[in-house]
């Protein structure tokens, strides 16, 4: 899996001519084509029409081995739309998308396009909300892609990108470090990626197009990550009884920011979109409206 210099992307300009979902691809900028769903807001509050006027979209990044159309991600779609617009897609290697899932590293290309897309919809303000592997990109992209004049120490971040960059981050059972085998999922995880008949399994069983190659280089960790998001908001979401990442996975990440997230420790709660529940959903679109 290679690791790339965060850049510049394409993507598909289409006007919203109806009030319903809206379907498009979006060019990355390595040229990888992502599916991508908008959603417009059903409430009032959040309501910023495409080609109309301006508000708040959230941009909903799927875990690993999901899809713009999975029905996880459909009701996360479906519980942020009352609050704001919603944009979904499909990192590459999953759903309807191009390419290969590297597993965190260039995916944070495709989060790019889906926020450039959802600003061209007429949004001024964007949150990115990200569940497990789509949490940890949801950091990488809150630390590499700054708003136009935020300042930054040299060789910390990317240029500015004014399309692309977040006003908001929202972390979901997200990974602190890399290459974690702590726990069984994770292992069955790892052998999935690593391995041949594990990459066979992730196409035909889970439908996830896995590249071979290893990260060369590695890419910024999540923790890393998590320190250079601020002066943007940055929320930590994750269950206590989750079986892929345990509590010193938040609090690690919660640490690197330096006391400037907000760290939510849901009792009960599994991993990710599967485990996020209606009440969380909707108290996670609230503090998204209010940062």
């Amino acid at each position: 899996m290679t690791s790339v210099s965060e850049g510049r992307f394409s993507s598909s300009s289409v006007p919203l001519i109806t009030p319903g979902p809206l379907r498009t691809a979006l060019r990355a900028d390595d040229g990888v084509l992502i599916e991508a769903v908008y959603d417009p807001c059903t409430g009032g509050d959040g309501a910023g029409a495409a080609g109309g006027g301006a508000g708040t979209a959230i941009v909903v990044a799927h875990g690993f081995t999901g899809s713009a159309d999975r029905p996880a991600v459909r009701r996360a779609a479906q519980v942020f739309s009352q609050r704001a617009a919603v944009v979904t897609f499909s990192f590459r290697g999953h759903g309807r998308s191009g390419g290969r899932s590297t597993v965190g590293d260039r995916e944070v290309l495709d989060l790019a396009a889906a926020v450039a897309w959802a600003r061209s919809l007429g949004h001024t303000r964007i949150v990115t909300a990200g569940f497990s592997m789509g949490g940890s990109v949801v950091l990488r992209h809150g630390a590499l892609y700054t708003a136009p004049g935020a300042g930054a120490e040299p060789g910390e971040r990317t240029e500015a990108h004014g399309e692309a960059h977040a006003d908001a981050v929202v972390s979901v059972s997200a990974p602190a470090r890399w290459y974690y085998r702590g726990t069984a999922p994770m292992r069955r995880l790892h052998w999935m990626v690593t391995r041949p008949a594990g990459r066979l399994v992730g196409r035909y069983g889970f439908r996830t197009r896995i590249d071979r190659k290893d990260w060369e280089p590695v890419p910024l960790s999540p923790v890393e990550a998590a320190g250079r998001i601020a002066p943007a908001p940055l929320l930590i979401v994750h269950g206590d009884q989750d079986p892929y990442f345990p509590l010193d996975h938040p609090r690690m990440l919660a640490d690197a920011a330096g006391g400037a997230a907000d760290l939510w420790l849901e009792p009960g709660m599994g991993h990710a979109e599967n485990a996020a529940d209606e009440t969380l959903l909707t108290r996670i679109a609230d503090w998204a409206m209010t940062r």
